[in-house]
Parts: structure tokens; sequence; C-alpha cells
């Protein structure tokens, strides 16, 4: 949401429309009702050499089908949803930078997670194996794993007031930059499961009595170097952070890839 804030906001700038305020209304909804949101942005993209209107199926971009008085219709998909299955409301979003070819893909509107329409097709993730299986050895957090679903969207209807870009295909690009930077710095929250891990290897070296031996030392130090890494980076790219038009605040943009960056690499490592 804070992304919308502020690209509905310069939207309105330049074209004299009203989505900023229809977003603030939602904004205020959801947390009137302590709703959950699930940002849907990922579509399956087909040829990725291709934009969406040049696609063999225009469907595999999210896109308007159909607009009357009360509002629009969009069908396509949206991919890698790790938080949709647990949402109430599901905010739709375009994915990729888009040309004036693609207005019709330049949609961002909000529905309810069981709106008429949508379909969702439940996937394991890779790391949840485990919980499937006979037992509970090992088994995680066997109740609330993860997951992950592809959302089908055939004529899904959104009206007006829950639509926070219809065809401004120019702002695509700037709503997608600004979703990456905040879901990047948020990756901070990684550092959690660091905190875990070396603390649970540094009571193992204790039960053992090798706590002061110095491979064992220089081990415990480098996790906690890299996993602080992480953090600084995270925290950093906040510290960075830019006011917007809007009254938001932006975090800085570098810092926060950097921050991804470490948590594809410093974890495994840990």
């Amino acid at each position: 949401t804070n992304s919308l804030h502020s690209t509905t906001f310069e939207i309105d700038e330049k074209h004299g429309t009203d989505f900023h305020k229809r977003f603030l209304e939602f904004v205020k909804m959801m947390q009137k009702e302590n709703f959950v949101i699930g940002g849907a942005m990922t579509d399956p993209k087909g040829d990725r050499s291709k934009g969406p209107s040049e696609q063999e199926d225009p469907d595999l971009f999210t896109r308007i089908v159909k607009t009357d008085e009360n509002g629009v219709y969009v069908s396509g998909a949206k991919a890698h949803q790790t938080g949709c299955i647990n949402s109430h409301w599901i905010i739709l979003m375009p994915t990729i930078r888009l040309t004036e070819a693609d207005k019709d893909w330049a949609i961002v509107g909000a529905i309810p997670a069981d709106a008429k329409g949508v379909t969702y097709i439940y996937g394991r993730q890779s790391c949840d194996t485990r919980s499937m299986e006979e037992g509970d050895i090992d088994d995680g957090n066997a109740k609330f794993g993860g997951q992950e679903a592809l959302i089908i969207l055939d004529n899904v209807f959104i009206p007006w007031d829950k639509v926070f870009m219809n065809g401004e295909y120019e702002f695509a690009s700037m709503l997608v930059e600004r979703f990456t930077c905040y879901h990047r710095r948020s990756y901070v929250c990684k550092t959690g499961l660091g905190d875990e891990l070396i603390g649970a290897a540094a009571t193992i070296a204790d039960y053992n009595g090798v706590p002061k031996v110095s491979h064992i030392k220089d081990k415990i130090i480098e996790m906690t170097h890299l996993n602080e890494t992480i953090f600084a980076a995270g925290i950093a790219s906040s510290h960075q952070g830019q006011k917007m038009k809007s009254g938001v605040f932006l975090n800085d943009d570098m810092l926060a890839q950097v921050c991804k960056h470490n948590v594809t690499r410093f974890p495994y490592e840990i």
C-alpha cells in the first residue's frame, strides 16, 4: 500500500484523476476491519521477450476485458502468491514496464479474496515436504508451513471505487520499482532466523564444552557478521529514505537491492 500511496498521488497530479482519494478510503476500510491484503504483482508473462500486447495469449498478463458504468472486468492470472490464501483482499497490479500499446494491462484494483471469477490453484513450496510426510520429527511449523498459489482471474469485477490505475501505463514501472524497493528492504526480517541459528549453534557448543575452541568461535563470529550485514543494509535503506509528494517515505533503492542480494546468499552461508 505504501507504493500505491505515492503512485496514485502522482497519477492524479498528472491526469486530474481521483485514484489517491479512492485509495485512502480503501486503506481506512482495511484498517478499521483489520483486513489482510495480498499484493498480487507477478504475472505468468509467457514469452518474456514480448510485452503484454504482443503475446499470443493476452491473458498471460492481467488485463481489462470490459468496462461499464459500474467498474471494470479483468482476466488473467497472478503467479507465486505466497500470501493470497490467508488474505481478505487482493490488490492486482502490473508487473513490468508498459507501453501505450499495453494500456489495457495498466490496471490496479482491489478485489475481495473470494470474489466471483477468482480461482486459486494451491501449490506447495520446495521447503514444505516434511510437513506432508509421516511422523513429526523435525516438522517445523507443521500447521502453518509455507504455501503459495496461482490466482486465475476470469472476468472478475472491480467497482470504480476500488480501481487505482486505469490505463495510465507510464506509471506502471514507477509502481513496480517502488513496490520492490519496499519489499526488498523488508527482507531484514530474515535476520531473525539467523539469530535463531546462531543461538542454536552457540548453545550446542556450550553443551559440548567447546565454546572457546578457536575454529568454533571463528565460525560463530562469521555467522554473526553475515547476519548483521543483512540487518545493516535493511536498516540503512530506511535511514536513507526520502519523503514522497504524497507524504509517505520511500527507502533507499540501492541499499534495498543490496539487502535482497545479501539475503539470497548469506542465510545459506550461515
